[in-house]
């Protein structure tokens, strides 16, 4: 912390009552037709009265002058640099959670779990490291809404991912209405780069939007998709995953291309890692670091002090002078 004063010069003016004393030429004298002495006891017992008070308001004078230049430099305490989030991009995670994210064949340490639960490790620690960028969640079944706006706040938008359900927006899947949603979202952020990255395990089998119409609406609003097939190899013997709704990497592939993003296929934990490593690298993170520091103003107590001293001397010479009338 320091303390600083915006307007060092004003300093300069400390001096100034003294040369206007010492410059100036004195005011004449007035010629009185008679010499009122209203202090004549004292005259005659030979005492000087005020003289040790006359004094006192030049004194107060002088140091509420002092107080005024110093609230014209205006001081301030500055404070420890706090640190600013950046702008850095506008990222939109469009997540699936219609009925096959419930297949297990996904393995995190050595445990088989379900796909949703995979996204979830592995994407939340994505959002963690996107620090300058505002991080939105879509989550999408049947219907697509927003879980969480864009925001800086990474920490709460983990927080609803985790507690996303499968099944919650119904068990099909509409992947060109949560492209469309994404778009509404991202299309009128001040950000140049407006990205969104869509995880699904399925086709689209709902929706009132296709979903290469949604790409190429993204592609004119310049929002870029990035799309992540999941689910494991069939051949790996984990789960159900011949069901009922098989990945459909063409449209996804067509998505990515048409956006200018890339298709990444996720077959287990440590591929949906080195996928989420890549997009790092894809879409860095800004890499300035924008820093402010707090500043308190404290003009305002050096002025108060001088108006209060000037209230004194005006007070003390008012009290003088009834005396001595």
């Amino acid at each position: 912390m320091d303390l600083e004063l915006t307007h060092l010069w004003a300093l300069a003016l400390l001096p100034l009552p003294w040369l206007v004393r010492r410059l100036l030429p004195r005011a004449p004298a007035t010629g009185a037709g008679a010499l009122r002495v209203p202090f004549y006891a004292a005259l005659a017992t030979g005492e000087r009265p005020g003289l040790a008070l006359s004094r006192w308001p030049a004194l107060l004078g002088l140091l509420a002058w002092a107080l005024l230049v110093l609230a014209a430099a205006r001081p301030q305490w500055i404070g420890e640099p706090v640190a600013l989030p950046l702008a850095g991009r506008d990222l939109m995670l469009a997540v699936d959670i219609s009925g096959s994210m419930r297949e297990e064949d996904m393995v995190i340490g050595g445990r088989i779990v379900d796909r949703l639960t995979a996204v979830k490790a592995v994407a939340g620690d994505f959002m963690d490291r996107r620090e300058g960028d505002r991080v939105g969640l879509i989550l999408f079944g049947q219907q697509a809404y927003v879980q969480t706006p864009l925001t800086f706040d990474r920490d709460t938008a983990r927080t609803l991912l985790f507690e996303a359900a499968v099944g919650l927006a119904g068990r099909e899947t509409a992947i060109g209405d949560a492209i469309g949603l994404a778009v509404k979202r991202l299309r009128d952020a001040d950000t140049e780069e407006r990205v969104l990255i869509l995880l699904t395990d399925g086709a689209n089998t709902a929706g009132t939007i296709r979903p290469l119409k949604a790409a190429e609406l993204a592609a004119g609003a310049d929002v870029r998709i990035h799309t992540i097939g999941v689910g494991g190899d069939p051949r790996s013997g984990y789960g159900l995953t011949l069901g009922r709704n098989p990945l459909d990497e063409g449209t996804l592939k067509a998505i990515a291309e048409t956006t200018g993003g890339r298709y990444f296929r996720a077959r287990d934990v440590d591929e949906l890692q080195a996928i989420y490593a890549l997009l790092d690298e894809l879409e860095p993170v800004a890499s300035d670091q924008a820093t402010f520091r707090p500043v308190d103003e404290l003009y305002a107590w050096p002025l108060a002090a001088a108006l209060v001293l000037s209230a004194v001397v005006a007070a003390g010479r008012a009290g003088l002078l009834a005396r001595l009338v």
